[in-house]
């Protein structure tokens, strides 16, 4: 098998990414809504999805997870107007990365979203039609889903997701079927860069927006954090580092939220005390994941070589 994986990158030699302003950062705040999503008995799956909840992925079987199923509905019963919250008190834009399924099953969410992208405030990146995993579906039934979760975002929110990002891994056709809709505008299947990107994809040059899973709250429930205050800390080292990167390299960073975590109060008082130092920060550009790619297509267009 030959090696396609880019392992160079920008190398020593980044692109300036002269953000807006002469910005040092462009931080882009991501809530991921996928409750009513994820894997489920009651819509035909053999188990309760157990991942990223405070049981810690634990699986003792076949069969539903009542416990694990009221864990995902606090994400949407109460953990998404808490951070959505948070956003309205700092009058801070974010992006949701949004599972169609989730939408069609929590319509006050739905409509919460659709207020936000019509005050220009909030866009969406499309999670997928619910949780699958993309790599063992074949082309033909991936093309659906995808297709799928634009219209149905599309319909719910009255705007089209600017880009798309899988639950899971993607499959070795994702790509090529997200260029080739015509209608996103990047995907954020990768972890590799602080920066976007350019590849070809379905015969067409196709932008990458990198996200994080490192700066993510799903570490709580992976033991890597246990406090509010770790997770502020956290956050601000990672700022604070990029901050001073960007008197000479101006990068990005994602901030990765879920509902049903950082929507607890505790995680949430870790996150509105970094939200407070960082929203009026004069050297930040803090963004829709889409005001990212279009600055990005504009200030640095593909070129042929960048393949």
């Amino acid at each position: 098998m030959s090696i396609t994986r880019d392992f160079e990158g920008y190398g020593p030699h980044p692109p300036a990414a002269d953000w807006p302003g002469g910005a040092r950062l462009a931080l882009n705040i991501v809530i991921n809504v996928e409750e009513g999503a994820e894997p489920s008995v009651q819509d035909g799956d053999p188990a309760t999805e157990t991942g990223l909840t405070e049981g810690a992925g634990q699986v003792y079987g076949a069969g539903r997870d009542l416990a694990a199923e009221s864990m995902f509905e606090y994400g949407s019963r109460a953990g998404f107007w808490r951070l959505l919250r948070l956003l309205q008190r700092f009058d801070l834009p974010a992006t949701f990365f949004a599972c169609s399924q989730a939408l069609e099953r929590t319509p006050q969410i739905a409509h919460a979203i659709r207020e936000g992208i019509q005050s220009g405030l909030y866009d969406t990146c499309a999670h997928g039609l619910r949780w699958e995993l993309h790599r063992n579906l074949d082309p033909d039934a991936e093309r659906r889903a995808i297709h799928t979760a634009y219209d149905t975002i599309t319909a719910l929110t009255g705007a089209p997701p600017g880009g798309w990002y899988c639950r899971y891994s993607p499959s070795e056709h994702t790509r090529g079927i997200v260029a080739g809709h015509g209608g996103f505008q990047y995907d954020s299947d990768a972890y590799n860069d602080d920066l976007p990107y350019w590849v070809e994809a379905a015969g067409r040059p196709h932008l990458v927006v990198p996200y994080s899973l490192a700066v993510n709250d799903g570490k709580f429930v992976r033991g890597a954090l246990d406090t509010g205050a770790a997770f502020e800390r956290m956050l601000t080292e990672q700022f604070e580092f990029l901050l001073e990167e960007g008197k000479t390299a101006p990068k990005m960073m994602s901030l990765g939220l879920h509902c049903r975590l950082a929507g607890h109060p505790f995680r949430a008082h870790g996150l509105a005390a970094f939200l407070e130092k960082i929203a009026k920060h004069p050297h930040v550009w803090i963004c829709r994941r889409g005001d990212i790619a279009r600055h990005w297509k504009q200030r640095h267009p593909f070129k042929s070589e960048q393949k």
